[in-house]
């Protein structure tokens, strides 16, 4: 179902009746409170608490709170203290509510931009480079 907010932006509703299988892909904004077997992209995504995705997300900003197997890259990340994520997690800038649980690694994504290259040490591993 697709709606107007009050900015005038589109947004749409998966109710909680609702499983989709297959992948989702929205220039609108998500809210999701049904299941998903699948990966997401969107420009923004509201997760409810009794919702499941499986399936990687990509999205400009997320506020997750239900379960979520599959990894997670977004510009803004909320993860609520309900939220169950099993999976690797990108963000940008990141907010974690007490109670929250993550299995899974967290990177801090920078921007492209200012990015320094990635010194790489003779075994292969990535090295850390401080810069003043």
């Amino acid at each position: 179902m697709a709606r107007q907010s009050a900015s005038g932006s589109t947004f749409s509703v998966i109710g909680s009746d609702v499983v989709i299988k297959g992948d989702i892909e929205a220039s609108a904004d998500l809210h999701i409170d049904g299941r998903v077997e699948g990966d997401i992209a969107c420009a923004s995504l509201v997760q409810g608490e009794g919702s499941h995705i499986q399936g990687g997300i990509t999205a400009e900003s997320a506020r997750i709170g239900g379960a979520v197997t599959g990894s997670i890259a977004a510009r803004e990340l909320v993860v609520l203290r309900s939220a169950r994520i099993n999976g690797d997690v990108n963000y940008d800038a990141l907010t974690i509510e007490q109670g929250a649980e993550v299995e899974g690694r967290f990177a801090h994504r920078v921007p492209q931009q200012n990015s320094a290259p990635v010194a790489v040490a003779e075994d292969g591993e990535p090295r850390l480079t401080l810069a003043n």
